[in-house]
């Protein structure tokens, strides 16, 4: 049985708190957070705290911080000799150098607390600074999803900007594309075939093979016409700058 102490209360904490919970062999002993408020969805579920200084005693001590304080975090947990590992994408193993015993245990998926997901399908980046505690950590990843890879600070902070391109500045655009729907009085799921197929292509070819569009064409007068239909501002912006990154990619001249 791995026991392990949860730190923090977001949702990748949440989200991970629900996978542990349901995954044989592991028990969450306790989650920490320094806001009582945001322990009560935990309350009654394990034991809860405020304080560091009444951490329960386990053998994994997970950070699901902001990225900002898990340095500060990691020196206010250096005397435990349990393993210390954060679940951040983009902060170095090293930022727990305080901690004689450091990992990292990322996720690679985009968490909101209340959409359901599918935990055996994300993978988990590991990093430790010694051989045994990788091995922990692929055992708990084992237990939860079956999919981990041994990913480098160094990679893992290539592999996070990557995530951030397809994820989160593609749900960007799904956010103004719903946008202009809304303010010419169309409905958004009209477009929700095409974005599945669009995400679905990519899962069985390479994505630079499978790109259309007016700017792949040089189709020179759709440009201009859907240029002439937006405002300026920085979605007119976001549209010359995406054109002409697709040129250049493709090798269209501009």
């Amino acid at each position: 049985m791995i026991e392990m102490v949860l730190l923090g209360s977001g949702n990748v904490a949440t989200h991970l708190f629900k996978a542990f919970s349901a995954s044989e062999g592991i028990r969450v002993k306790q989650v920490y957070n320094h806001s009582e408020k945001s322990l009560e969805f935990f309350r009654n579920k394990c034991a809860v705290t405020t304080e560091i200084s009444q951490l329960a005693a386990a053998d994994i001590y997970l950070m699901a911080l902001k990225d900002d304080v898990i340095p500060e975090m990691s020196e206010k947990l250096k005397d435990l000799e349990a393993l210390v590992a954060h679940t951040s994408g983009s902060v170095a193993l090293d930022a727990l150098k305080a901690c004689p015993r450091r990992a990292v245990f990322y996720p690679l998926q985009t968490f909101s607390k209340n959409n359901a997901v599918n935990y055996s399908e994300i993978p988990f980046c590991l990093e430790a600074a010694n051989p045994k505690d990788l091995e922990t950590l692929k055992k708990l990843a084992q237990k939860v999803s079956g999919k981990s890879y041994e990913i480098s600070s160094e990679q893992r902070k290539k592999l996070h900007l990557s995530a951030v391109f397809i994820c989160n500045f593609v749900n960007h655009l799904y956010a103004v594309g719903e946008q202009i729907c809304e303010q010419n009085h169309m409905p958004f799921d009209i477009l929700k075939p095409l974005i599945a197929e669009t995400a679905g292509k990519v899962q069985h070819a390479s994505p630079a093979k499978v790109q259309t569009g007016p700017a792949i064409r040089n189709d020179q007068s759709t440009i201009q016409a859907h240029l002439e239909l937006l405002e300026e501002g920085e979605n007119k912006k976001i549209y010359e700058l995406l054109t002409s990154a697709i040129k250049t990619f493709h090798g269209k001249k501009l």
